[in-house]
């Protein structure tokens, strides 16, 4: 089978190197994102879900008692506390972790869909729907 694909200086087809760049400013982004929630929260600039000085009293709880003693929420239930300076940690954390679904979507599927290597495309929608229902909490696991 010939391969028709263009490819740059690199030798990589343009849908590797976009899903590459956007991995790496996504990355970035969520590590800057990381810092700036990590210094909000150890400054209390916003109040915390769990002041700073209480944290060691829950170190040594396993985690099902932790949850239920300290209030926290399970599952998706964490973003209702995003107004919390220890849960506003979370958003760079999601980023990160929504990287792969980006990417898919934004660079892989239109690429696929324009070449119409249907194949792909399938593979592609195929892995955003595993990845979105694994993330959404529908399966239950990992919960506490």
């Amino acid at each position: 089978m010939e391969n028709n694909k263009k490819r740059t200086a690199i030798g990589a087809p343009p849908e590797q190197v976009g899903y590459a760049n956007i991995v790496s400013y996504g990355a970035w982004l969520g590590i800057a994102i990381m810092l700036i929630t990590y210094t909000i929260y150890l400054t209390e600039i916003i109040e915390p879900h769990i002041p700073l000085k209480d944290v060691p009293k829950y170190w040594s709880l396993p985690v099902h008692d932790y949850v239920h003693e300290a209030g926290i929420p399970v599952g998706w239930e964490w973003v209702s506390l995003l107004g919390k300076g220890d849960f506003v940690n979370f958003v760079g954390i999601a980023l990160l972790a929504a990287m792969s679904i980006i990417c898919f979507t934004a660079i892989l599927l239109p690429a696929y869909i324009k070449q119409k290597n249907w194949i792909y495309v399938g593979i592609v929608v195929t892995e955003v729907l595993v990845l979105v229902l694994a993330a959404s909490g529908i399966l239950g696991a990992g919960e506490h």
